[in-house]
């Protein structure tokens, strides 16, 4: 074969790297390559020339030097000037045509625990990156490819002969984005030792944003590999809207703070219904009980996997999303027929200890640690006469972290570990009241009371009395907690103070 022009491979991440090679030598491309992926290629009889042949230079220095020659980028930088093609002549080098590199996986190895700094400075990649920013800069010559994503599309457009400038500026575009992330991720490390911001990578553009009127695209965070909404298997349905993926990001938040078989289920970030119980499914159909109208068009998410019973409780239901650790086969069949539902699996839930909580302002960003407080039984000072009785405290307990997850201001009732009555987002806390206590109508009387934050006057103690709440449960804290405790005790009730605020805004 007559080769018309010539492709550099070299990458860390060998995923799909063969039967892109094996497609660009289709099209007539000369591959040359370094180390591992030479190897790799010639295992699955593809004929390479290796970079040190190209060079009349070896690897040196195990490796750290193998590219970094005029030969190589000589050959990447040349415009296709008739100063520059002279120059390549003179200087017997070839032009390349196609640069193919993805970089040492430095991100996965910073976030292994105890990970040391020399085995972390070693994943520094210094020729990948050159490379890449190379052929990005030459990219009206040049095709830059660093990501194993692209490789179809670029080979799709190689055949059919439309690879426009366009198609290459984009490339480009990416690749130096992805070296601007690499170095980022680099510099947080080594300035800390642990970086304190993580690094993004484009994952992909949604259809719009939280508006049809907005753009919107994920950004999946570099090196994460605890389960997670943006990292979780999609198994079907259509594609996964912005509001879908913010949903279902607080949605699985709530059962992955539980022991227990736990479901709850979300509405524009606020829970209407959870539950815990001793089956999944039973969790499902409380959760569900604490509010039927609300749920139309929401998530479920449960910390256990999607079996039989789950799936036949699902059937009948309009909801956009149900993410889960797993689902079982019969239940992939049942919910198969629901063709628009999204069904995601994120493997066994686990807490990842050290995530930070960002958010975006004008002009800058703010930057906290993940709320991971679980309020436990033994945290809790009871306050009133009355003490609250073994069931009472499985609930407050219950309702305490389920207030965590809710828009502040809020109000959670439970009974028998469920959710009977939500009120979130309100300015004032009695108006929060209020709302669960008319969500849960005649479900209130017998149920204990949770609130996000001290109750800065009396009247919602007052208030949660005459609809025959039995216990409270709040932080404390108010220079007014005395009026508050006095309601309790006058209206016979049980409070409880947990010491911890949960503000959510």
């Amino acid at each position: 074969m007559e080769y018309k022009k010539t492709a550099l491979l070299s990458v860390s991440d060998k995923t799909g790297i063969v039967e892109f090679a094996k497609q660009l030598k289709k099209l007539g491309y000369k591959i040359i390559s370094t180390g591992g992926t030479a190897k790799l290629l010639q295992k699955n009889k593809i004929t390479v020339i290796a970079v040190s042949d190209v060079t009349n230079f070896p690897e040196i220095l195990g490796g750290r030097v193998k590219t970094l020659n005029p030969k190589v980028f000589g050959g990447i930088l040349a415009k296709g000037s008739k100063d520059h093609l002279a120059e390549l002549k003179k200087h017997g080098i070839n032009k390349i045509d196609l640069v193919c590199v993805n970089l040492y996986p430095f991100a996965k190895t910073i976030t292994k625990p105890k990970v040391k700094l020399a085995k972390a400075v070693e994943q520094i990649d210094i020729g990948g990156v050159a490379l890449l920013r190379a052929a990005a800069k030459n990219f009206e010559r040049v095709i830059v490819v660093g990501d194993p994503k692209s490789y179809s599309k670029v080979v799709g457009r190689l055949k059919e002969k439309n690879l426009s400038k366009e198609d290459r500026k984009k490339l480009a575009v990416e690749a130096f984005a992805r070296t601007a992330q690499y170095d980022t991720l680099i510099t947080n490390f080594l300035t800390t030792e642990k970086s304190p911001l993580p690094s993004f990578e484009l994952n992909k553009s949604l259809r719009y944003g939280e508006n049809p009127h907005q753009k919107a695209q994920l950004f999946q965070e570099i090196g994460n590999e605890y389960p997670n909404v943006a990292n979780a298997k999609v198994l079907q349905g259509k594609e996964l809207s912005f509001n879908n993926l913010v949903d279902a990001d607080f949605a699985i938040r709530i059962p992955a703070d539980f022991a227990e078989p736990t479901a709850a289920i979300i509405k524009h970030a606020n829970p209407c219904g959870v539950a815990s119980a001793k089956k999944i499914e039973t969790a499902l159909e409380n959760a569900f009980c604490c509010d039927k109208k609300s749920p139309f068009g929401g998530i479920i998410a449960l910390n256990r996997p999607v079996n039989k019973a789950v799936a036949e409780f699902i059937k009948p239901l309009f909801m956009e999303v149900v993410i889960a650790p797993g689902f079982d086969s019969s239940a992939l069949k049942i919910l198969s027929k629901k063709k628009n539902l999204r069904l995601l699996a994120t493997g066994n839930l686990k807490a990842e200890p050290n995530e930070i909580d960002a958010k975006k302002i004008g002009g800058g960003m703010l930057v906290q640690d993940r709320d991971i407080n679980i309020i436990k039984a033994k945290d809790l000072k009871i306050v009133t006469k009355k003490i609250p009785s073994k069931s009472e405290i499985l609930d407050l307990v219950f309702a305490a972290n389920v207030c965590k997850h809710t828009k502040s201001n809020a109000i959670i009732l439970a009974k028998n570990r469920a959710t009977v009555g939500i009120g979130a987002g309100q300015t004032a806390r009695v108006d929060a009241v209020e709302i669960a206590i008319a969500k849960a109508g005649t479900r209130t009387s017998g149920s204990v009371m949770a609130s996000d934050a001290f109750f800065p006057f009396p009247d919602s103690v007052e208030v949660a009395a005459k609809a025959g709440i039995t216990a409270i449960i709040q932080p404390g804290g108010s220079i007014r907690d005395k009026e508050s405790i006095r309601a309790a005790n006058q209206a016979n009730i049980a409070m409880v103070f947990s010491g911890v605020r949960s503000f959510k805004h």
